[in-house]
């Protein structure tokens, strides 16, 4: 493997669908209320990207300085894990990485600036550093909040109310308590990819001291935690359709149901954790698609 190659890897570009779910449908949601900013979705791909890749890499470090990273992780080796990159380099990597998320946040709110008072955007910007700040902290430093069992929370934050309803506020300058209720689906699909990584890594986790919300309940009821997960997505999805139903086409989300019923079948039933990998995969991808169908349906 190449340099460039051990670089690419450790961005986990494969994680970019869940995240960009969020900005496609906050966008699609201004785009449904005639509000649309080409730049703002153009800036908020870029920023997120850069916020993603960071806390990829974060995640990669701050893992592998706890010993959470060994040769019992289930999943695809880490790449400090497998010595392709030194811990060096990647330090100076994250630095980097996050003065790009910085750096792009800033041009994003330079152009929200035009629509949204200051006072706002110096609350965005203070929202941003925030997240940047949870993309490190989430695995790095002295009890990372990542291994005390608040991963969930923040994912649901940071993926859904901020992730959608921060875009949508971006485009429009406003956003009504109806507009949350999209952000919460994505929210809550995003923590349940979240959950079933940490359903698939249980026993490494336990063993390796990382409490995370799984470690906590144990799986018989982080599988009913799940549940809970993915129907409150499709609830909050439906109860948004009905208030603001205007065509049938708005209905087009609900093509992603047989796909999260059989989801949830799978993971109920699982006895071997190892084999929920694939299933990670496949709600990182169906949450995007959901989010796709959810806007379009909306907009056609």
């Amino acid at each position: 493997m190449t340099h460039i190659e051990a670089w690419f890897k450790a961005f986990r570009l494969r994680t970019l669908p869940l995240s960009f779910s969020s900005v496609i449908l906050g966008s699609l949601l201004a785009l449904w209320q005639n509000s649309f900013r080409l730049e703002i979705l153009i800036g908020a791909l870029i920023t997120t990207l850069f916020l993603q890749i960071l806390s990829n890499l974060a995640n990669d470090y701050g893992d592998f300085q706890n010993g959470v990273d060994n040769k019992e992780r289930i999943g695809p080796a880490r790449s400090l894990q497998s010595g392709e990159i030194q811990a060096s380099h990647m330090k100076i990597a994250i630095v980097i990485i996050a003065i790009l998320a910085f750096a792009s946040g800033l041009w994003l709110l330079w152009q929200a600036a035009k629509t949204v008072g200051v006072i706002k955007v110096l609350t965005f910007l203070g929202i941003g550093i925030l997240a940047i700040a949870a993309a490190l902290k989430y695995t790095i430093g002295k009890n990372p909040y990542g291994y005390q069992g608040f991963g969930d929370l923040a994912v649901f934050l940071f993926f859904g109310l901020t992730g959608v309803g921060g875009t949508f506020y971006l485009h429009a300058n406003n956003i009504t308590w109806t507009e949350i209720l999209p952000a919460v689906s994505i929210g809550l699909l995003a923590t349940g990819v979240l959950n079933v990584n940490n359903m698939r890594d249980i026993e490494n986790d336990r063993n390796s001291g990382k409490r995370s919300l799984v470690v906590m309940m144990g799986m018989k009821r982080a599988k009913i935690y799940h549940c809970i997960l993915i129907l409150g997505a499709i609830g909050t999805a439906i109860a948004f359709t009905i208030l603001n139903f205007e065509s049938y086409y708005q209905l087009l989300y609900l093509i992603t149901l047989p796909m999260l019923f059989q989801h949830i079948a799978v993971v109920f039933k699982n006895e071997q954790p190892s084999e929920l990998d694939g299933e990670l995969k496949k709600l990182a991808l169906g949450t995007l698609v959901f989010a796709l169908t959810f806007g379009i349906g909306l907009n056609y």
